[in-house]
């Protein structure tokens, strides 16, 4: 972050936005939250990165402890095809 030149950090806001709209439009969710961390917090290789993740109504993110594991590929497939496809058919500006 901290050497990040303004123009990408700009259009890495850009698509972090792009994203947003596309998890309210295909995952009916009430609105998102993001997060970018910088130095320690599990990075092998610090770089730039910005967490997008939907929010539901009383979702109690910050008060929720995580479910055990991590989630299978067929389950994480489901939300990123519904992504794919919206971006498949957004127009292109």
């Amino acid at each position: 972050m901290y050497d990040l030149p303004p123009e990408y950090g700009h259009a890495v806001h850009d698509v972090v936005r792009e994203v947003a709209i596309a998890m309210r439009a295909t995952y009916g969710c009430d609105g998102v939250s993001t997060r970018q961390h910088n130095e320690p917090g599990g990075q092998d290789v610090w770089h730039y990165h910005v967490h997008v993740f939907p929010r539901y109504d009383a979702d109690n993110l910050y008060g929720s402890h995580p479910l055990p594991g991590y989630a299978t590929s067929e389950q994480r497939w489901i939300y990123a095809d519904q992504l794919r496809n919206y971006f498949d058919s957004a127009p292109r500006t």
